[in-house]
């Protein structure tokens, strides 16, 4: 498995701490630098997002099920917004309900990964989360 090769900032908007610390075990374990700041739902995202003098995510791993503002709500106002809807969203939850996933990518969701149970499969998953933005993503221009 590839080690990232290029530091980069993640969001993570993540209610449970339990899945918050299996998320930073997981990057830990793959190596590579990147900063992990995480926020309990989508109105401290946004408090955290809108801050002029917080730096910019490189990409938002995003819950779907947390108080306040969940995930959809985010997902809306995130692309909504000119300054923040070109940061790539990962969306990383419990929920594979069909109709879950597709709202996701309606609301132009980059990824959408589901929450395993077992350790193995959620460092996986965050992997992949890790080899989608490597892969995928073109750097965000910075003020």
């Amino acid at each position: 498995m590839m080690t990232p090769t290029r530091p980069y900032d993640i969001l993570l908007v993540e209610d449970d701490p339990a899945d918050a610390m299996l998320i930073e075990e997981a990057l830990r374990q793959r190596g590579g630098e990147r900063s992990l700041v995480q926020v309990e739902d989508g109105v401290a995202a946004l408090d955290y997002l809108r801050d002029p003098l917080k730096p910019r995510p490189d990409l938002i791993v995003l819950d779907l099920n947390m108080p306040r503002m969940n995930g959809r709500e985010l997902l809306a106002v995130l692309k909504q917004e000119d300054e923040l809807k070109v940061i790539p969203v990962v969306v990383l939850t419990t929920s594979s309900a069909p109709d879950d996933v597709e709202a996701a990518y309606r609301r132009h969701a980059n990824a959408y990964v589901t929450k395993p149970v077992n350790l193995d499969d959620f460092t996986r998953a965050v992997h992949d989360i890790d080899a989608f933005y490597l892969d995928t993503a073109v750097t965000v221009p910075r003020d």
